[in-house]
């Protein structure tokens, strides 16, 4: 299994929470320098930056989730969805926190894990920590040294 991407998204649609691990595959499958682009490594000129990633996560995130929640009624979930390149994994918490984890598209349903991350690091690392904000306005995010490692761990022992 291979995890591109993690994300944490809280109740004011803010990402509180980023992190990559491998960059996603390209539509073609073929690296840029295979096509005369730039170098590997050296960013393309109609590459995301961070925030923009982040932001077309949660709206795609929101989107799926409402249309899910119409058709099917407010007791149906979003749970993932898969494209050619990459599955989303998608777990929200009752106080509608948002975690969000881009894997490869082989990888089965991470919804377990992803209330794993919620109950063992964020709640033991973040909630309970008494120097981290309840709210995160502005984009201020997470800064914890330990749920940081918790998070690289987890996925590393995934992998």
């Amino acid at each position: 299994m291979v995890v591109y991407s993690f994300y944490i998204f809280d109740r004011h649609a803010e990402c509180i929470y980023k992190k990559k691990w491998t960059p996603r595959p390209t539509s073609t499958g073929l690296k840029a320098n295979q096509l005369g682009g730039m170098p590997d490594g050296a960013p393309h000129p109609g590459a995301l930056s961070a925030e923009d990633d982040a932001k077309l996560i949660f709206g795609t995130v929101f989107s799926l989730r409402n249309m899910v929640r119409k058709l099917g009624g407010q007791d149906d979930n979003f749970i993932s969805y898969r494209t050619g390149h990459y599955k989303l994994h998608y777990y929200e918490t009752p106080t509608s926190l948002k975690f969000v984890m881009v894997t490869d598209t082989k990888t089965n349903n991470l919804r377990i894990v992803l209330h794993q991350i919620y109950v063992s690091l964020y709640v033991e690392y973040v909630v309970k920590n008494p120097l981290s904000p309840i709210e995160h306005p502005g984009g201020i995010g997470v800064d914890c040294e330990m749920f940081e490692f918790g998070v690289e761990q987890f996925v590393v022992r995934l992998s």
